[in-house]
């Protein structure tokens, strides 16, 4: 029975979630498997991976044959190396506490590796937010001045009708001043002539 190892969908539309499994490589994607030995998260950044390294190098020991997907997923969790550091062992080149030594000095790179990628990201998105903080500060402060360079020719034209008022209503009384003026001098002339007459 040719056995490999795989990604079973879950989750819904839109939002895929995979298990890693061991499966009968005649049976349906979502169908009957052997093993779930872990499971796959594309959704986040970094992708969440959860995997059981030593069932997985169990498999591959036994000649399970991975699809591209989980090869590159067994490859990122170390199965893949250690089934080499494995062999290794098998040969005789390397003893047990050699491989393992090398084994975690591998992990602890990769999560060093990891720890960065998840730092330059929150990073990022930071600097992100801050440009685009800046930009909307940048777009309220010029609304901000255009509004005021429009209010200031209508302040000044109500400037300038205030005072056109304001001499209007000076040229009015001083129009209307003559004009009493004016109507008082001819009532003292019809007076004059009626008392002479």
């Amino acid at each position: 029975m040719p056995v490999k190892i795989r990604l079973q969908r879950h989750g819904k539309k839109g939002k895929p979630y995979f298990w890693i499994i061991a499966a009968d490589s005649r049976a349906k994607r979502d169908g009957k498997f052997l093993e779930k030995i872990g499971f796959y998260n594309p959704t986040t950044n970094p992708a969440q991976i959860d995997l059981d390294v030593d069932s997985a190098v169990k498999w591959l020991q036994n000649g399970a044959q991975p699809t591209d997907t989980a090869r590159a997923i067994l490859s990122y969790k170390g199965a893949l190396m250690k089934n080499h550091l494995a062999g290794g062992v098998r040969k005789g080149a390397l003893t047990e506490e050699q491989a393992e030594a090398k084994f975690n000095e591998w992990l602890e790179q990769k999560s060093g590796s990891i720890d960065h990628k998840k730092a330059s990201l929150s990073e990022a998105k930071e600097k992100e937010k801050a440009e685009k903080l800046a930009a909307e500060k940048a777009v309220s402060d010029k609304r901000a001045a255009d509004a005021a360079a429009a209010n200031a020719p209508v302040e000044e034209a109500n400037e300038e009708a205030e005072v056109e008022t304001e001499a209007a209503e000076t040229a009015t009384e001083e129009t209307a001043g003559e004009e009493t003026a004016t109507a008082e001098a001819p009532a003292e002339e019809t007076n004059e002539k009626e008392k002479e007459a």
